[in-house]
């Protein structure tokens, strides 16, 4: 395996990163640590921070051994993802091992032979006890092919044209903090309010409009800079977006100077295509796809929590602890206030129209109040749980819990629509005296308590206290109509009536059953398969669900067929009119557009 090379020389803990295997997805990396305790443990990481799951990397690293000099060193595993190496004290001491990589997201690491991406927290063993040293990066180009390049928002020591070489993170932190992506790529680069801005794109199709996603994303940014400082300079000197396209896929995960973000292929932005009508050509022009729309609404979030996680931050993540999970009910702060303005800054920045925004905001909405689980949890509760609930859904998750992605969202919304109401402050407001009052840094709900009764001239306990650690319902027809959007109740799809969620593929397969539902009163359950109902002696196959109310007819009564562990059962099943429930399908619509204007701003 290699060795480390000269400008690695001087760090405390270097790491030499090879893509060896490409067909076996092996990463092999080499470890040295210039000054190891006498008896030094090691540790990967068991999450990353940013993904409130612990994940187990440990699970692909194998072939561990260490050396000092020429003499083989003794290791004991600890536990699941804990070695300690018996060796001699202040003596330059190696470990070797690879690692396994295949997982295509965001989250972790991946090789083969089309692409190379990895996040520290993945390959790179912690030496405990040195955290804060500093620490070196090199990436050899190895087995990869000759047309590769590296891209990494770590600084360069010395590095080759294509990128490859040895970088520095200042200690462990920034380390792990700093993705790398390696391939033939696509790459551009833009400036945003004076800050240099690169984005790669691996996976695209030849159709991949490049010039127009540097030019949205760089309104985005612009956006998002002079929301948090105005015309002062932002906290970062450069930042790097790195998007992989893939046949189906979506997520993303923010990191100080960087992102790593994933779509589909058919989600980035095309040039007109040759084999086009005219009338799709001027439409691949115009206003943008919602596949589209939803990935620049990622870059959007992703940017965002340049400042609203990895800057300003819980106080639980002051220092991450990455052996187990780190515990905060602010996840509705950092997440959901997130997810307020990514589409925000959109509308804002004029890559979407008011129409496109509330369609975006409807779905927000829609996805809490069609879940029973709003009742049940309150959203702090709902971000403690992350660990166990949000990443880990199941048939029961609607009824149990609520998003404190969705309703974080909607009490950002409250609370900026009540500021603007009331006339003193606004939401943007808030959160540029957060800032100044954490100074770009950890925080907790107290602070937000107070920069709110500064700004806004009075006490939001009451508000917090019920939206965010009750379970009240949200004011939000009462402050959208404030703000010139009409917010009506309409006729929920059959799923909803009967309280249903299902796939449909020549038959219907039952996802959930919501608490409370037409469906549950029945005995329905998760895992079902609905073949067809019988009415008024009649038997008939249901293919798909909106075939029920044609079957039906004026029927309100009718008896269910379904199989459940290769048995097949009868149920009574009544059909509701949705009188006397309350609503949880809502459109909204321009009521006066000047109020709504005021709100979402004029384009920048």
């Amino acid at each position: 395996m290699p060795a480390a090379t000269d400008p690695s020389a001087s760090a405390a803990v270097h790491y030499c990163i090879a893509p060896a295997d490409l067909h076996a997805h092996l990463f092999t990396v080499t470890l040295s640590v210039a000054a190891p305790q006498a008896a030094q443990e090691f540790a990967l990481p068991v999450w990353i921070p940013g993904s409130y799951l612990v994940r187990e990397f440990s699970k692909n690293l194998q072939r561990l051994q260490a050396q000092q000099g020429d003499t083989p060193v003794p290791l004991t595993q600890l536990d699941k993802h804990r070695w300690r190496a018996t060796c001699r004290s202040g003596a330059p001491l190696t470990l070797r091992y690879e690692v396994c990589a295949y997982d295509p997201s965001v989250r972790a690491a991946w090789l083969d032979a089309a692409r190379g991406f990895f996040n520290g927290t993945s390959l790179c063993l912690r030496v405990v006890g040195q955290e804060a040293a500093v620490h070196t990066l090199e990436v050899l180009r190895a087995a990869a092919p000759p047309d590769w390049r590296l891209a990494t928002a770590l600084a360069p020591v010395q590095v080759d044209a294509a990128g490859f070489g040895v970088y520095r993170a200042g200690d462990y932190d920034e380390l792990v903090d700093s993705p790398v992506e390696m391939g033939d790529f696509w790459s551009g680069a833009f400036t945003a309010c004076g800050v240099p801005h690169r984005f790669v794109v691996s996976g695209a199709a030849p159709a991949f409009d490049g010039e127009r996603l540097l030019a949205d994303t760089q309104k985005i940014c612009a956006a998002a800079i002079r929301l948090w400082h105005g015309e002062a300079a932002p906290p970062h000197t450069h930042y790097l977006f790195m998007l992989h396209a893939m046949h189906d896929g979506y997520g993303g995960l923010e990191h100080r100077h960087s992102t790593a973000l994933v779509c589909s292929r058919r989600a980035l932005p095309r040039r007109c295509d040759a084999l086009a009508a005219p009338a799709a050509q001027a439409d691949q022009t115009a206003k943008p796809s919602e596949d589209y729309t939803r990935l620049l609404g990622l870059i959007s979030h992703e940017y965002f929590h340049t400042w609203n996680v990895k800057r300003l931050r819980p106080a639980e993540f002051a220092r991450y602890d990455y052996d187990r999970e780190n515990y905060t009910e602010l996840l509705w702060f950092f997440e959901g206030f997130t997810s307020y303005y990514d589409d925000l800054l959109l509308r804002r920045a004029g890559l979407i129209d008011d129409a496109a925004y509330l369609k975006q905001l409807t779905q927000t909405i829609h996805q809490v109040t069609q879940a029973p689980g709003r009742s049940v949890q309150s959203v702090a509760q709902a971000s403690f749980d992350a660990w166990i609930k949000y990443y880990r859904p199941d048939e029961n998750t609607p009824n149990a819990t609520v998003s404190y992605y969705a309703k974080g969202a909607l009490v950002a919304l409250c609370l900026d629509l009540t500021l603007r109401r009331e006339g003193r402050t606004t939401l943007d407001a808030v959160l540029r005296a957060l800032w100044q009052r954490c100074a770009g840094g950890p925080m907790r709900e107290d602070d937000l308590r107070a920069v709110l009764a500064e700004l806004g001239g009075r006490s939001f306990a009451p508000e917090l206290d019920a939206w965010v650690h009750g379970t009240d319902e949200l004011p939000l027809a009462e402050l959208l109509a404030a703000h010139g959007v009409r917010m009506q109740a309409e006729t929920p799809q059959i799923a909803q009536r009967l309280g249903l969620r299902v796939s449909e593929n020549h038959s219907v397969q039952i996802k959930t059953v919501l608490r409370h539902g037409a469906a549950e009163q029945a005995g329905m359950a998760a895992g079902d398969e609905w073949l067809g109902v019988e009415v008024q002696g009649q038997g008939w196959r249901l293919a798909r669900l909106d075939e029920l109310p044609l079957l039906a007819g004026a029927a309100r009564e009718l008896t269910a067929l379904v199989a459940r562990d290769g048995r097949l059962l009868r149920l009574p099943l009544g059909l509701p009119d949705g009188s006397g429930a309350p609503p949880d399908t809502f459109r909204l619509s321009v009521a006066d557009g000047a109020a709504l204007g005021r709100w979402l701003g004029s384009p920048l």
